[in-house]
């Protein structure tokens, strides 16, 4: 149904009752003349009847049959496989989206799930009115289902229908802001002027066209200049913006609303679950996705720290300086408050009393850190930390308020607006971490890039997602290659409250013996001083095996670094090229070259060991350094161990073990990626040999363990 907030025509006899069927109202109805609408004026929902269902389940049977229609496609040359795993993921989703019933299922590499997932919801979108939302992960799934997969499948299905990738909206230029940013006061927004010629580049770019996205500009752009110039949602005019008709983040919105399948990815679609009331304190309204019937959460073994990270609360040095910046910085005369206007020396004075109350919050944060030697620790006392920094900010936001009653200007007001919100925003997040006010939620603080950043991470993530997620009126289906824990769903689903409908497993199209698993016995104890020593002197004896073409992964970045710094000279006499996370390259630059040097090998931490696809011989090698067991120090792992261990269970056994078996699962699968694909996994811990639970990783394997 649609629900009006301020329509324009109260004597239409449809507005006697408060909803009515979208069948009978326009938008013309709404706004009329208007080729575009002012979405944030209306909320849009639709009836929970669908259309009678087509039977899902047989077209999705008869698309993946021998004689179907992707058997029968032109892969460039490249006759597709039959995969029989693929046909029973296919089907087991079919059957949930036309029974209403959650799904949890374990797709192995090499099933095909993509296609597995899109062709039931493409088959569905003929039927409901309710779009589905695929959330993922990386950028790299979501640019593969986008430009390749859908449009591919649209051929072979015949169907018409519409998706569209929905991004943030502080992805999207806001083109008054960038007006504003290039006006007469561009000199004293600016927080350095060398950042005018990005804001030049900015001007030319769109003259030549462009999607509005800042991937879509194709330049490396000064992070502080594009949060200048992108669209908030605290400083939107909407449809009163001249630039509304226009507007590239409300354009994508539209795409959204018309959409049969919208791609997301996590940030977003936990953002927006965050919006329906995800904690107790939440006073959000609205929601940024349309109201989707269906959800797959592709890449779902990353679901509980997902929810914990976007449910959560954070509090940043960095970003509470950069909005007191924004309204006026001491140190070089910029910002919104050297505009002239009523009070504007107090209100500078103001700002710059409470930027320097901000580093002097902080402070005892950091300083903290710095004696236990952490980069992060609990806040089991708040009372040992001193908050004088919220009557600063009460102050400058009683007077930004008065000062936005006396501004004409609508387009700057909209922008000291925002930083007013914000303000507001900071004073209550100062609230609820100072008294801790959340329940359920580890409070800590962490030092990192330059800054302190202190947070409230929810331990209750499967009290909550099993209300907010899985008690719906659609169904909700996960997806990922590592979902289970000796081929049982028990603790992926006790971690994320996952209920309501079936765990599958599928079998691995891959045979056993396209990978061999060496285990070195000469390798001492990880916890000893002399691991480190032992792994220089193992890495290459491995990585010969393969001459290059190796992924070593670590745990730790220190360890990554010490190998890196020995290592490196040895790997150029002998012709392989050494590529180090955290150098000059980013991830994806490393990846590429990775790619095209066949002989490089490539050292990695944490992110490497999941969302990494490098299929055929360029990757024949994978070296895990040590067993992926989370570090009982940080706050969050701590706290989750506790809080099992008050249950009276063991933490390592429900808790670490499980998830490293998981992670362990994920940094191995790098390796195989086709069925042509060969190599060798080694693994440099001899735990998995000398201690009783070893067992359990080598068993997540199918493949052949061969000891040294």
């Amino acid at each position: 149904m649609i629900k009006l907030k301020d329509a324009p025509f109260d004597n239409d006899p449809r507005m006697e009752t408060e909803d009515f069927s979208v069948d009978e109202i326009t938008y013309e109805d709404v706004f009329p003349g208007e080729t575009d609408f002012p979405l944030d004026d209306f909320e849009v929902g639709y009836e929970t009847e669908s259309r009678p269902q087509e039977d899902l389940i047989a077209q999705c049977d008869a698309f993946f049959s021998p004689d179907g229609p992707l058997m029968s496609a032109d892969f460039g040359g490249r006759k597709p496989e039959d995969r029989p795993q693929q046909r029973q993921m296919a089907s087991a989703i079919a059957r949930a989206l036309v029974e209403g019933e959650n799904l949890c299922i374990e797709a192995p590499t090499g099933v095909g799930k993509s296609f597995a997932y899109l062709v039931p919801l493409i088959f569905r979108s003929r039927c409901c009115r309710r779009p589905s939302v695929i959330s993922t992960e990386t950028i790299n799934l979501q640019e593969q289902l986008i430009e390749k997969d859908l449009p591919m499948l649209a051929k072979l299905t015949g169907i018409e229908f519409k998706a569209a990738l929905a991004k943030g909206r502080r992805n999207y230029l806001c083109r008054r802001r960038l007006e504003l940013l290039s006006g007469d006061q561009r000199d004293a927004l600016l927080p350095n002027p060398s950042l005018l010629l990005d804001v030049d580049k900015l001007n030319e770019k769109l003259a030549k066209g462009s999607d509005g996205t800042r991937d879509g500009f194709g330049f490396n752009m000064d992070p502080a200049v594009w949060n200048l110039v992108c669209c908030e949602s605290g400083n939107c005019l909407s449809a009163k913006c001249p630039y509304f008709r226009q507007c590239y983040y409300f354009k994508a919105r539209r795409q959204w609303e018309e959409a049969d399948i919208i791609v997301a990815n996590h940030a977003l679609f936990f953002t927006d679950l965050a919006m329906h009331g995800a904690l107790e304190n939440a006073e959000t309204e609205g929601s940024l996705l349309p109201n989707y019937g269906a959800v797959m959460i592709d890449e779902a073994h990353t679901l509980e720290n997902n929810a914990a990270e976007y449910l959560g609360l954070h509090l940043s040095r960095s970003g509470l300086v950069s909005t007191l910046n924004r309204l006026y910085n001491p140190d070089n005369a910029r910002g919104l408050l050297m505009r002239s206007g009523p009070d504007v020396l107090a209100l500078r004075a103001a700002a710059a009393d409470a930027r320097d109350e901000a580093y002097g919050f902080f402070a005892p944060y950091e300083n903290w850190l710095l004696e236990k030697k952490e980069t992060a620790a609990a806040i089991n006392n708040p009372d040992r930390f001193p908050d004088r920094l919220t009557p600063k900010l009460l102050e400058l936001a009683k007077l930004l308020a008065r000062r936005l009653e006396d501004e004409e200007d609508e387009s700057f007001s909209t922008e000291l607006g925002s930083q007013l919100s914000r303000c507001r925003e900071y004073i209550d997040s100062l609230d609820q971490f100072t008294h801790q006010t959340i329940k359920d939620c580890v409070y800590y603080a962490e030092s990192e890039r330059n800054s302190v950043t202190l947070h409230a991470a929810p331990l209750n993530v499967a009290e909550i997602l099993s209300e907010l997620l899985f008690k719906q009126d659609f169904p909700v289906m996960l997806c990922s290659a590592t979902l289970t824990v000796r081929n049982r769903f028990d603790y992926f689903a006790g971690r994320t409250g996952y209920h309501g409908g079936k765990c599958i497993r599928l079998d691995s199209p891959y045979s056993p013996d396209q990978a061999t698993i060496y285990i070195s016995r000469k390798m001492p104890d990880p916890a000893s001083s002399e691991f480190l020593p032992a792994l220089v002197q193992e890495i290459p004896r491995y990585v010969e095996l393969t001459d290059g073409k190796a992924f070593v992964l670590f745990t730790s970045y220190h360890a990554l670094k010490t190998c890196a710094s020995s290592l490196k000279q040895e790997f150029m006499v002998r012709g392989w090229r050494l590529l180090v996370q955290g150098e000059e390259l980013t991830r994806f630059q490393m990846l590429n070259e990775f790619k095209e040097d066949i002989d490089s090998v490539l050292f990695g931490t944490d992110s490497f060991w999941t969302g990494v696809d490098v299929p055929g011989e360029a990757l024949s090698n994978v070296i895990l350094t040590r067993l992926p067991f989370a570090s009982p120090g940080h706050p969050l792992i701590a706290a989750r161990m506790q809080r099992i261990e008050q249950q009276g269970k063991s933490s390592f056994s429900e808790y670490s073990l499980p998830e490293a078996v998981l992670k362990f699962r994920q940094g191995a699968g790098r390796l195989i990626r086709s069925r042509s694909d060969r190599g060798v996994i080694v693994l440099l811990d001899r735990r998995v040999i000398t201690k009783s639970y070893g067992r359990m990783f080598l068993d997540a394997l199918p493949y052949r363990v061969v000891t040294e």
